[in-house]
């Protein structure tokens, strides 16, 4: 028996092969009964995102996986394989249990820590169990796999940093005005990065979000997501007294903002802070505003500056989150070992429960007067006679490596005479 995995991912094809190799979730039942069946596994599972494609799956004939996974995936894609098979890689056993280990840590993601992907691998596997294409060893390699990510995550810093240019910014709000809930934000611009830093900043409480664009119908559009308030371009200055974070990002070739319309502002507010994002080329507010006092305005610049540092940071955390899978590799390859020797120690109980209660049955006819505590105490007697026999057997087995009929395995089914239709 042994864990495969095939794939490729963002390190190993462009954009245009993984679209080409990608599974639409409403057929994926039907396209893991078809895995299964063509590629000749016993159990499978079918992970589809942006960035990556990997079938896994339980295989008795590993020297032949590989092409068929491969054939696969071009019979049900319907392109040659010779267009994408250079792109694949291609794990087994130890290198496949790490892999999925590793992508469900976020470890192997386009960006390090991010959440997208555990989410990702819990919808396939909820896919693949209902499809009833999941058993024993996918059922705990996953449950192990979602363990370890949140190991990682709760052991190391890899997902406390920001890594994003507008989440860096909300990072940085939060720094100046600590709590974020009750402040009022100001978008100027709506584009997909004022759009994604509204998203952060409503997740971390702010109380309001105000939005305005030369194409009022857009501003529009934007605040009613966040159940804000659309503004008129021309009209937003007058407003800047009435919001504590401005965030900015158009395509203006002047200064949208200056000294004079914030120096106004604060008169209005009681000096009290404004903080500035102006993630926009060419910059929408002046540099010279950060002369003025409790005025905190940081460019694309600073922000990537985060950023970086920020990215370095989670690659220090993920060199911590390697040791963590490798240990759970060491773990779930014990366990996946300890399944070799499973069914010889069942057969094992069974024989010596079968000898003790055939054994005590004789005792007792010779008894006939015993009362029931008295039976139960020599029943007790029996079983634990024959789980103090069994003990060091058994736990002789579990110690040593799997892989089928080990000689350790062979050795002990002789001398207990454990042989299939066995006649007594």
């Amino acid at each position: 028996m042994h864990i495969v995995t095939i794939g490729l991912n963002h390190q190993t094809a462009p954009v245009e092969t993984r679209e080409r190799l990608a599974f639409n979730g409403e057929a994926l039942p039907t396209a893991l009964q078809q895995l299964k069946e063509e590629a000749d596994l016993t159990e499978g599972l079918i992970l589809s995102t942006c960035n990556r494609v990997e079938l896994c799956g339980i295989s008795h004939n590993l020297d032949q996986c590989r092409e068929k996974l491969i054939n696969f995936l071009a019979r049900y894609h319907r392109i040659p394989a010779d267009t994408f098979a250079d792109k694949l890689y291609f794990h087994a056993d130890s290198e496949a249990i790490r892999h999925g280990f590793r992508v469900a840590s976020s470890l192997d993601s386009m960006v390090v820590g991010e959440p997208q992907i555990l989410g990702q691998l819990k919808d396939a596997f909820f896919i693949a169990s209902e499809s009833d294409c999941t058993g024993l060893v996918l059922n705990h390699f996953m449950h192990r796999s979602f363990f370890i990510a949140k190991e990682v995550r709760t052991r190391t810093r890899i997902a406390s940093c920001a890594v994003s240019v507008s989440f860096a910014a909300v990072e940085l709000a939060k720094k100046i005005f600590g709590d974020l809930k009750g402040m009022r934000v100001m978008l100027i611009g709506a584009g997909e990065m004022c759009e994604l830093a509204a998203r952060h900043f409503i997740n971390q409480g702010v109380e309001q979000v105000l939005v305005t664009n030369r194409t009022f119908g857009r501003a529009q559009e934007l605040a009613a997501e966040f159940s804000g308030i659309a503004l008129p371009f021309e009209k937003f200055r007058q407003q800047l007294d009435q919001v504590d974070i401005v965030l900015s990002s158009t395509g203006s070739p002047d200064y949208l903002i200056g000294p004079q319309e914030l120096s106004q502002a604060l008169k209005k507010r009681l000096n009290r802070p404004i903080f500035l994002i102006d993630i926009a080329v060419p910059r929408d507010i002046n540099p010279k505003v950060n002369e003025l006092d409790n005025i905190y305005l940081y460019d694309v610049d600073d922000l990537q500056d985060v950023v970086t540092e920020n990215l370095d940071q989670r690659q220090q955390e993920a060199q911590r989150a390697e040791v963590l899978v490798n240990l759970e590799v060491e773990k779930f390859e014990q366990w996946i070992a300890s399944l070799s020797v499973t069914p010889t120690i069942r057969e094992l109980r069974d024989r010596i429960k079968q000898i003790s209660e055939q054994e005590l049955n004789k005792t007792l006819t010779g008894f006939p007067d015993l009362s029931s505590k008295e039976r139960r105490r020599l029943e007790a007697m029996v079983n634990a006679i024959g789980n103090k026999f069994l003990h060091h057997p058994i736990n002789y087995l579990k110690s040593q490596d799997g892989g089928g009929e080990s000689l350790p395995t062979t050795t002990i089914r002789k001398i207990f005479h454990l042989t299939k239709n066995e006649s007594d």
